[in-house]
């Protein structure tokens, strides 16, 4: 099982006031970030990352797939080896268990990159009725930005379809609308 990163934590937690305890956020899917991030989740939507699960499907991408030589026919879609790097939440707590299971939770979403959206949707954190949250109280509930090192996870050479990976050059691209969020939550 793999070991769940800094964005799926909330910090460590008092249990009974005496043993410090990890307390894991929980996956919650795009359709959770969709209603205050609009303009994003729009964007993300037509982006190749919310799309990712769709290459495991036999038949898509097929010339790609025959000149790394995968099986352009074989479903994917179950397989262990493909499935960390175009799902969200993989082996970790809330996250992706099946397409039959977790079907909201296929495609590279929001948390992949944000970290797991259950510690920050709590009551008086990020809602539509707490407009004052800060960029403070989201760190502190989990919240990360994206880092080379995450996009790495993926973008490397364990994949068949690996070209050298410049994160910069990414970043410009993007992957969703950013404008409608700059200052916002600071």
């Amino acid at each position: 099982m793999k070991t769940l990163s800094l964005t799926a934590r909330l910090g460590p937690v008092l249990l009974l006031g005496l043993v410090p305890l990890t307390v894991q956020a929980q996956y919650v899917g795009a359709r959770r970030c969709r209603p205050c991030h609009l303009p994003q989740g729009k964007s993300w939507e037509q982006s190749r990352m919310a799309n990712a699960f769709e290459l495991l499907k036999p038949g898509v991408a097929a010339e790609v797939k025959r000149s790394r030589n995968v099986d352009p026919n074989k479903d994917y879609t179950h397989d262990p080896n493909c499935l960390p790097c175009h799902v969200t939440g993989y082996e970790q707590p809330g996250g992706f268990v099946s397409l039959e299971k977790t079907p909201q939770l296929v495609g590279v979403q929001c948390e992949v990159c944000h970290g797991a959206g259950g510690g920050y949707l709590k009551p008086n954190l990020m809602s539509l009725q707490n407009k004052a949250y800060k960029r403070a109280d989201l760190m502190t509930a989990g919240l990360l930005t994206s880092s080379p090192e995450a996009c790495k996870t993926c973008h490397n050479q364990k994949s068949p379809f690996y070209k050298p990976f410049v994160y910069e050059e990414h970043l410009k691209k993007g992957i969703h609308a950013h404008e409608p969020l700059k200052n916002k939550h600071d």
